[in-house]
């Protein structure tokens, strides 16, 4: 997994994983969600790893749009 900037300081995610169709979130507990084009949808989840990549706002988002809509 590939470490989350977390620019702003305040987000519980720690890492990553981007695949083609779906990425996984470590957060600060230890647990790992993947979420899925099958799962949360093409969009919501392309939106998810432009935010990874850049370090902010990943929290945020999942938060908002795609808390529930993991695989495992």
């Amino acid at each position: 997994m590939e470490a989350y900037k977390n620019l702003y300081g305040n987000s519980n995610i720690v890492a990553f994983d981007i695949g083609n169709d779906c990425i996984s979130v470590k957060f600060s507990d230890g647990k790992i969600y993947r979420y899925s084009y099958k799962s949360a949808g093409v969009d919501k989840v392309e939106r998810m790893k432009i935010l990874a990549r850049q370090g902010f706002g990943l929290n945020s988002y999942i938060m908002r749009f795609v808390k529930y809509d993991y695989e495992r």
